[in-house]
């Protein structure tokens, strides 16, 4: 379990009547069927992207559904695994934005612990059933995630990509952050506004604007 500055606020979620019952149905999941990630990597973003530490957040979906993937960050895969459609156009955004090297591995631990908090709405998943956790009460404990980075004046950037990350704009209020919203990055929307989004460097501008060290994106 997360043992540093997220302590407090996730514990009150687990303390609260919606997580017990969630905690109930994802114990069920775990026992029955096969479900991503592995239990100890449920929490994984917060135990690498300290509460004081976060500089950016992404806002995925759901876990990768098929074997081998989800390892506990949004768009994320371990070393070894073929990097998903979508991380490749992050790459090449990346790489047109700030003439990166395109890397040869999917993980992105080194930008969790840059600050970039990697967090998916929903936190587990069914093999090769995606939302299968939908609706089973993830998305109200991210919405307090979220609202508590909010809460925060610490500056930090949201980045939103796709309408479904996009809807969380509504928990997003403090003027001392900036919100960055693009297409999905999904080869069926890439080329409709996500590519020269140039995210990577607005993020950086933004935070040596407000004094805050820039995130190193190269992998």
């Amino acid at each position: 379990m997360v043992i540093n500055g997220w302590k407090e606020i996730i514990d009150q979620e687990i303390n609260a009547p919606y997580f017990q019952h969630l905690k109930e149905f994802v114990k069920q999941e775990y026992a029955t069927k096969t479900i991503y990630p592995k239990g100890k990597n449920i929490f994984k973003a917060f135990e690498l992207t300290d509460f004081k530490d976060v500089k950016a957040i992404i806002i995925g979906q759901d876990p990768y559904h098929n074997p081998n993937q989800a390892h506990g960050l949004c768009f994320s895969v371990p070393d070894g695994e073929r990097i998903p459609p979508s991380l490749r156009n992050i790459y090449k955004e990346l790489s047109d934005d700030l003439g990166l090297e395109i890397p040869n591995s999917g993980n992105l631990e080194k930008w969790a612990r840059e600050g970039v908090l990697l967090l998916n709405d929903i936190l587990t998943v069914e093999a090769h059933k995606p939302l299968s956790h939908s609706n089973k009460g993830w998305e109200t404990f991210t919405e307090h995630i979220i609202e508590a980075l909010d809460r925060d004046d610490n500056p930090k950037v949201f980045i939103l990509f796709g309408a479904y990350a996009q809807s969380k704009k509504k928990y997003i209020h403090n003027p001392k952050h900036l919100i960055l919203c693009a297409a999905h990055p999904s080869p069926l929307s890439a080329y409709n506004g996500f590519f020269g989004c140039k995210v990577f460097s607005k993020t950086n501008q933004f935070l040596e604007s407000v004094n805050r060290k820039p995130i190193d994106w190269q992998l």
